[in-house]
């Protein structure tokens, strides 16, 4: 529990007064570095990704380690988001019954890796939102 009130207090701190050159910053870095790269089941980078291993390695490239595992795993392994960090950039996004994830850019557009399309950036609407299921932050 004392942990868990640690990382709470230091993702409230960071979000907060997040400095120009910060963890925002290396993830959006990370993300357009490995963006237009094909997709490969099971893949974590760095030529090609699967929707889990392109958020692990955007995270990882960003400082923020996390175990490299499936959608589902990190679902239950992450903090929820509250309903204003839904589509606050850098929330993670679940989708079809948590087999799918990315990383909200905002309210309106997400980052994944697409079987059809590689890794890219999507609008959520029309396709996508239906299959929204949950939304989590990224450990610090």
């Amino acid at each position: 529990m004392k942990r868990l009130v640690e990382l709470l207090l230091l993702a409230a701190a960071t979000a907060s007064a997040e400095p120009p050159g910060g963890v925002s910053a290396r993830i959006r870095a990370s993300i357009q570095r490995n963006l237009g790269r094909p997709y490969a089941w099971g893949s974590s980078g760095l030529k090609s990704f699967d929707c889990s291993g392109f958020v692990f390695r955007v995270f990882e490239q960003s400082g923020l380690y996390m175990k490299r595992t499936t959608a589902r795993k990190y679902y239950f392994s992450m903090l929820p988001a509250s309903t204003e960090e839904e589509g606050r950039f850098a929330t993670v996004v679940f989708f079809d019954n948590l087999k799918h994830m990315g990383i909200v850019n905002d309210g309106k557009s997400f980052y994944h890796a697409q079987s059809s399309k590689g890794t890219n950036l999507s609008e959520y609407a029309p396709y996508w939102r239906k299959l929204v299921c949950g939304y989590r932050k990224a450990n610090p």
